[in-house]
């Protein structure tokens, strides 16, 4: 995911971008990456760097999963071939409605003009089963909502599902992971096109990290936790989440549900998606990350606390999940944080709200 520091020059602004959305797609997919690219500032004219526009099916009103309604400026038998020749990026929004819109030849047929004649194709969470089913991802690398990996590479072998990450780019198109990752993602569009002090601009703007560190493994743990239907193994994830130093071994853990070890791991592994050792170091990960995050206590100190004992099993933890070193993550939290703090009280107050 390394990304350029320099504007790209490929397309002057404002440059064109279409968000295709459906009935029953999740609203943040849109207003995340909307909201970012909406208040991006081209650094050469000033002027906004991006004209976005929403397409469906029907123009008109179209529902959200969470009962809110968005208006899409064009119904898709309205864009005309000129239209698409003039597109920069092309986006597809996720959410429960993707099941229905990727049975859609209409809706399919157009994914696949749109993203022929935009310089860029991006989806935002399960948008990449949309893609998927279009023939976009055949032979590309991919992401998706965490949650939805499994299935997505089942059902599209030809696609190279990377579950852990939280955008991809291959090429010309670029896929997300769930919701908030489409934010992520639209940063890194900004940052391609308009450089990094306009993305790092938009990042301290809407207090948010220019480049998250890690990705979807750290969130996994907590809430493959809440999802869990049986009594017995929900309450023992849990424990293990709150008792990360505890013994929790498979011996132990499958005696606190009275089960034997091979029967315990089965149904552990159907109700989570994990074997118990990945839920566990999972969660000792998270443990890890909040005290790294809260307090200037010794990385010894933390893995011992977190239950990873030495601190070397910890760092290697660390590098397997989330691609840095506990040191590293504590040094980008710190600086994120810091880059986030309001200004000194002698400043100017006009100066709080001043994005440059």
């Amino acid at each position: 995911m390394a990304r350029p520091a320099k504007p790209s020059k490929l397309s002057p602004a404002p440059r064109r971008v279409m968000m295709l959305v459906y009935d029953a797609a999740q609203i943040l997919d849109i207003a995340g990456p909307v909201q970012l690219l909406s208040t991006a500032v081209d650094p050469v004219t000033g002027e906004p760097a991006y004209e976005i526009e929403l397409v469906a099916e029907e123009r008109g009103p179209v529902a959200m999963t969470c009962g809110l309604v968005l208006r899409a400026n064009r119904a898709l038998a309205d864009v005309s071939p000129s239209d698409l020749a003039s597109l920069d990026t092309f986006m597809v929004s996720g959410g429960e409605g993707s099941r229905t819109a990727m049975e859609n030849e209409r809706l399919l047929a157009f994914v696949r003009r749109a993203s022929r004649a935009s310089r860029r194709t991006v989806s935002i969470c399960t948008g990449s089963v949309i893609l998927a089913t279009a023939g976009l991802l055949d032979g590309r690398r991919a992401t998706t909502h965490w949650a939805y990996a499994p299935t997505m590479r089942q059902r599209f072998p030809k696609v190279v599902v990377e579950e852990d990450a939280i955008y991809i780019r291959d090429g010309k198109v670029w896929t997300s992971a769930g919701v908030t990752a489409g934010m992520d993602l639209a940063l890194a569009l900004v940052e391609q096109d308009l450089g990094r002090d306009m993305a790092l601009t938009l990042a301290r703007h809407h207090v948010m990290y220019l480049m998250r560190p890690g990705g979807q493994s750290q969130f996994s743990a907590q809430l493959a936790a809440q999802r869990v239907e049986n009594a017995r193994l929900a309450k023992l994830c849990a424990f293990i989440v709150e008792n990360p130093s505890a013994d929790l071994s498979v011996p132990a853990l499958a005696e606190r549900v009275a089960m034997s070890e091979r029967s315990f791991a089965r149904h552990f592994v159907a109700e989570t998606g994990f074997t118990p050792a990945q839920f566990v170091e999972r969660a000792r990960l998270d443990e890890a990350c909040r005290r790294l995050a809260n307090g200037e206590v010794s990385l010894d100190a933390i893995s011992a606390e977190a239950g990873f004992g030495a601190a070397e099993r910890m760092r290697r933890a660390f590098i397997r999940h989330l691609g840095v070193t506990p040191g590293r993550y504590r040094e980008r939290f710190r600086t994120a944080r810091r880059d986030l703090l309001p200004p000194p009280a002698t400043s100017h107050p006009r100066d709080r709200h001043d994005l440059h």
